[in-house]
């Protein structure tokens, strides 16, 4: 046993003379670059660009919250009716999902406001996670 770790030791050990000797290289042949400020002017968009975005802002989207999901059989769907139960695949309590065009971008929990429902985004999706789903 104690040959095996001394093997795992002395692996180590290149592996850190490797990253030493890389690191040293580097930094011989790293130059610095002089970047430029960036003012608020740079970040300004044009009246055109101002126009394309108006235009992307006005389309709409169907936002939906999902509770849960079932998978019944057609013969059970036909039996259903008023007062019948279907069991989901969430247990009470847990977040629902909110769905932008069927696409899955946050979490939230049901709230009451003014005799209305509504929803508390408790988890947003990043953009990363949700290009990652579209793959």
């Amino acid at each position: 046993m104690s040959n095996d770790n001394d093997e795992d030791l002395s692996m180590w050990d290149e592996a850190l003379d490797e990253q030493a000797e890389a690191a040293a290289k580097g930094s011989e042949e790293a130059e610095p670059i002089n970047l430029e400020e960036l003012t608020e002017d740079d970040v300004a968009i044009t009246g055109e660009e101002k126009r394309r975005l108006d235009t992307i802002l006005d389309i709409p989207v169907t936002i939906s919250m999902e509770v849960g999901r079932s998978n019944i059989s057609i013969r059970n769907l036909l039996q259903l009716n008023q007062g019948s139960v279907v069991e989901l695949d969430r247990v009470a309590g847990e977040a629902l999902d909110v769905l932008v065009n069927g696409t899955l971008i946050a979490h939230g929990e049901v709230v009451v406001v003014n005799d209305k429902f509504g929803i508390r985004l408790t988890d947003v999706i990043s953009q990363t996670e949700r290009i990652k789903k579209l793959k």
